[in-house]
């Protein structure tokens, strides 16, 4: 399997302070792959480096087989990859449906497709958006707020998708539902990164799970062999 995202050796941090001291990965096309580890460790750090909003000091980052580091995030999410961060990133005086018409009017137009179909994939796939379309972004719920970034981070029909911290300050039925539609994702065959401390779905989902521990690679393999590990105790917090 051909890999969609390699980093090789990449250093980044904030300023002065290195974060990333040497961070080697691959994610294989088509899959799922689950960055963990406690807090601190550098798991937003990595996302954050990958899709450009942070320096890369060292090291190489190729998204299907081209560097990337120190792309700016545009030219990065035009290339096929997006992050859908912690925090959601909606704007909240605007309709639900007005949120996804900035997405969409973002995105080239031989891309994102014509506008009410796109809608209409939208609302099929997250009927619970549907029904809301009308409401400002800022009157939804958390889980509600997640779903419509995760909409708008799909209008560029990306090929990689990241998220960070997907389920954070969720209720558990959202959390399922949030995860069910990322299973789809990776069914329909994009690729997947995710940092994620909520365990049981990550090992789920995960084909492959890397484990940090202060900016370092410490564990590399299937779920499977992470969950005969020592590691898998200290990966929440």
């Amino acid at each position: 399997m051909s890999a969609a995202l390699e980093l090789t050796d990449v250093r980044a941090g904030y300023g002065r302070i290195e974060v990333l001291r040497s961070i080697s990965l691959v994610v294989p096309a088509g899959s799922v792959v689950a960055l963990l580890g406690p807090n601190g460790v550098g798991k937003t750090t990595t996302l954050r480096a990958i899709a450009g909003t942070i320096p890369v000091t060292a090291g190489a980052i190729r998204l299907d087989g081209r560097r990337i580091d120190n792309r700016r995030p545009s030219t990065i999410a035009r290339r096929g990859l997006v992050l859908v961060p912690e925090g959601r990133g909606v704007f909240p005086a605007l309709s639900v449906e007005d949120n996804l018409r900035v997405a969409h009017r973002s995105a080239p137009a031989e891309v994102a497709g014509p506008w009410g179909a796109w809608l209409d994939d939208i609302v099929t796939t997250f009927p619970r958006l549907g029904e809301r379309l009308s409401q400002t972004a800022g009157s939804l719920s958390g889980g509600e707020q997640q779903m419509l970034a995760v909409c708008r981070s799909l209008v560029g029909q990306p090929r990689v998708v990241m998220f960070d911290e997907l389920s954070m300050g969720l209720a558990p039925l959202i959390v399922a539902e949030l995860f069910e539609r990322v299973a789809a994702l990776r069914d329909a065959g994009r690729t997947i990164v995710l940092v994620e401390q909520h365990l049981t779905y990550a090992l789920e989902l995960a084909d492959l799970c890397y484990v940090l521990a202060k900016g370092d690679v410490v564990f590399a393999g299937e779920p499977g062999e992470l969950r005969g590990s020592s590691l898998l105790a200290g990966l929440a917090g």
